[in-house]
Formats: structure tokens, sequence, C-alpha cells
């Protein structure tokens, strides 16, 4: 059973033959007293603080517990982003190979039709070369021609001209 102050002011020793000093004791038990009040008020003191300190440990412990979940769930969220972000560019990247290739077979079909067209035009410039260099050659024989019959019909006038009569029989 714990004393109180009050207990301790209160007690009164009981007496014998040859006792001690009764005035000496009192001061003593009241200086007890005092020291012994002041150390349970220190000691409530003390008690409200470990409570007070407890009750921030344990706000401190639910705000760490909440930073560390806070932490866990921001990394998660990170290497989900990051995941994320990786699927979107796998799929830009192949996306972009895809149209790269469709415009790189264009590229060639196009090539192989430019090149197919340009192999038909230079036939087509050797066949009107060839009409042309005929019509030409046509044209330079009938040319010939012309000029032939033209001096046979000089030829022919100079006769008549030269033979006057000789125009008058045919």
């Amino acid at each position: 059973m714990r004393l109180t102050p009050l207990d301790i002011q209160n007690h009164r020793f009981s007496s014998r033959l040859r006792g001690i000093d009764a005035a000496e004791v009192e001061s003593f038990l009241h200086l007890l007293s005092e020291d012994y009040e002041a150390l349970l008020k220190e000691r409530d003191s003390l008690e409200g603080q470990v409570r007070e300190l407890a009750h921030r440990v344990e706000d401190l412990s639910r705000n760490e517990k909440a930073l560390q979940e806070t932490l866990v769930t921001a990394q998660n969220l990170s290497e989900d982003l990051k995941k994320t972000a990786m699927k979107e560019a796998e799929v830009l990247v192949g996306e972009a190979e895809v149209r790269a290739e469709k415009l790189l077979a264009a590229s060639h079909r196009r090539a192989a039709r430019l090149s197919e067209e340009i192999r038909e035009l230079k036939a087509v410039r050797t066949r009107v070369g060839a009409a042309l260099r005929q019509t030409l050659e046509s044209h330079l024989q009938l040319v010939d021609s012309l000029t032939a019959i033209d001096e046979a019909d000089q030829q022919h006038d100079k006769i008549t001209y030269l033979n006057p009569a000789e125009g008058h029989e045919g």
C-alpha cells in the first residue's frame, strides 16, 4: 500500500521509554512529506509527458506507416507508368516499322513501275526513231525521184527549145 504525503504528515509514533525527540521526528516527517509530495507531482507530470510522447509516437508511427504506404504506392505507380510507357513505345515503334515497310514496298513498286515505263518509253523512242527514219528515207526517195523527173523535164525542155519542131510532134 502506497503512502501519501498526508499519511506521512499525520503518522504518529508510539512513545517508549528513552524514546526519540518527538519534535525532531515531526520536523523530519514534515520534510519527508514535502519531498515525497514533490516527487509524486513530478512523477505525475512525467507520466503526463510520457502519455503525450506516447501519443506523438503513435501519431508519428501512423504518419510513417502512411508515408511508407504512399512511397510503395508511388513506386508501384512509377513502375506501372514505366511499363505502360515502354508498351506504348513498343507499339509506336511497331506501327512506325509497319508504316516504313509499307512505304518501302510502295517505293519499290513505284520504282519498278517507273523502270518499266522508262523501258517502254525507250522502246517507243526506238520505234518512233525507226519510223521517222523510214519516213525520212521515203521522203528523200520521193525528193530524189521528183528531182530526177525535174531534171528529165528540164532535159526534155532543153531539147525541145533547141529543136522547136520536135516539140510539135509529140
